[in-house]
């Protein structure tokens, strides 16, 4: 007889192993063809961030850079800023990367003087690189200057910075200037 991994001889014993087994059953579930309310519970957030159900943000960080290594790393950088020149709204990285410059500003003399350029260039109504911030942002800055600090453009700061992530961002990510950026840094391992 022909040494057959799934003869018919062979495959009656698996069968047969098979019944063998005694695999628990829901009583219930079988009459009623449903299961009872107090089964169904909710996942709590515990439960579904362990190993088994990673949650959807950490699936999403792998795939697609945050926004803070747009900002830091100089390839993403580059990139996202051309994709904002080309979608005409290049102020919002410059006034970001300006008011990071700003925070390293140790003199008072130099905090004025920048302070001063910060808010002609950006906040100022009707300036040539005006930034998207609504009239109260805008006051508090135009008080902030008469005795400027390391902080007076934070808020400012941290609008655009959201304005940023949540619209520029999302649309980068999938823009030709990401996925052909991506695909280069993939190629270089081939390489």
């Amino acid at each position: 007889m022909p040494k057959l991994l799934f003869s018919k001889i062979r495959f009656n014993e698996i069968k047969d192993l098979i019944q063998n087994v005694k695999r628990p059953r829901r009583v219930d579930i079988v009459l009623n063809g449903r299961r009872p309310k107090k089964d169904i519970q909710p996942r709590t957030g515990q439960n579904i961030n362990d190993e088994t159900y990673p949650s959807k943000i950490s699936w999403q960080t792998k795939l697609h850079p945050t926004m803070e290594t747009l900002l830091h790393d100089k390839k993403y950088l580059a990139a996202f800023r051309s994709f904002l020149q080309s979608e005409f709204s290049e102020e919002n990285i410059d006034f970001w990367l300006a008011c990071e410059d700003f925070r390293w500003t140790t003199s008072q003399d130099d905090l004025r003087w920048k302070a001063e350029g910060l808010y002609q260039e950006f906040i100022q109504p009707s300036a040539c690189r005006e930034i998207n911030v609504d009239h109260h942002i805008r006051e508090r800055i135009k008080k902030s200057l008469e005795k400027p600090s390391r902080s007076c453009f934070d808020e400012a700061q941290q609008h655009v910075y959201l304005l940023m992530e949540r619209d520029s961002c999302p649309r980068f990510l999938h823009s030709d200037a990401y996925l052909s950026l991506k695909h280069k840094s993939r190629s270089l391992w081939y390489i």
